[in-house]
């Protein structure tokens, strides 16, 4: 009877170890679909794009629990304890990581408060009560603190996939867009054009030109849409191109030969990024040979004459 007890003790402890790892997994999942609770911008996205926005989905069991606790995280932002400018820098962080919508924010707040409450009580029913209380306590504050800093984590490797996705998506969108400029269009379709063809290869990068899109429909100023293409990622590219679409606007300069000078620009960096990685690989394969191929050397040149050493000490 004991022994099945203890097993039984055993396996619900195993299940509350997995349980914490499967919360933040689930989680991030529900992190990563914030802006879809957003339904000004999911229809804005659908007509740029082609596509209907998909009204059911509003009525699904994980937009309801997202907006859930988005509801818990803007009740505790609107609570006065964060300050507008950290409110503001969550938001570019989330908007630099392509979460973006009315709720990211809560979601993102209220994701933080429920791992570091939730982690701390299932490790306490892990950890064996013969452990001592000062242990004990230390193991909650770090489970409290690992599971206040995991949506930190989880955002920046979102962020870091979602610039690369981006960044490979300029050069395309680029040659597209000087193609429409130099057929006859304006700006504006060019623009709607390029991203409704360059939807199913780049998604990433035809969702910001959507966004761009629809900021130039609504604001009388377009130079303020371009900046806001340029800050909200932060790339490179980007902010490049933002740059020439604005002063395209500003002193009525050809349209075409400017985005062609850029696109030569651009790949003339891309080609110069590339050859200081290809300068890098001889330093890196000496840390290797001598990490890993000089040891085995040695061992072969040298290991029989070590054991004939050996050998004749032990005669």
């Amino acid at each position: 009877m004991m022994d099945y007890l203890a097993d039984q003790s055993l396996m619900l402890r195993a299940v509350a170890m997995v349980l914490p790892l499967l919360l933040a997994a689930g989680l991030a999942l529900l992190l990563r679909r914030a802006e879809r609770l957003d339904v000004t911008t999911r229809r804005l996205q659908g007509v740029m794009l082609g596509r209907r926005a998909n009204q059911s989905a509003a009525n699904a069991f994980p937009a309801r629990l997202l907006l859930g606790i988005a509801g818990f995280g803007r009740a505790i932002a609107g609570s006065g304890v964060l300050s507008g400018k950290a409110l503001d820098g969550i938001r570019k962080q989330l908007a630099g990581a392509g979460v973006r919508g009315s709720n990211a924010v809560g979601l993102f707040l209220g994701t933080k408060i429920i791992l570091a409450v939730t982690f701390p009580v299932l490790l306490a029913a892990t950890v064996d009560v013969h452990v001592s209380g000062l242990m004990h306590k230390m193991l909650i504050v770090a489970a409290a603190v690992f599971g206040l800093l995991l949506p930190e984590f989880i955002l920046k490797s979102m962020r870091k996939r979602y610039l690369a996705a981006l960044e490979s998506g300029v050069p395309d969108m680029l040659d597209m867009l000087v193609m429409c400029t130099e057929s006859g269009l304006s700006l504006e379709p060019a623009l709607t054009r390029v991203c409704s063809e360059i939807a199913s290869i780049h998604p990433v990068m035809a969702r910001e030109l959507a966004l761009t899109t629809g900021e130039l429909h609504i604001m009388t100023e377009p130079r303020a849409a371009f900046t806001n293409l340029g800050e909200r990622s932060g790339l490179r590219g980007l902010t490049r191109l933002a740059s020439t679409l604005t002063q395209t606007l500003q002193y009525g300069t050809p349209l075409a030969p400017a985005l062609r000078s850029l696109t030569t620009e651009m790949r003339q960096d891309m080609l110069t990024r590339f050859e200081e990685r290809a300068g890098r690989l001889p330093s890196l394969l000496t840390v290797v040979m001598i990490l890993f191929i000089l040891p085995s050397l040695f061992m072969i040149v040298g290991g029989p004459a070590v054991l004939q050493v050996m050998q004749q000490l032990r005669n």
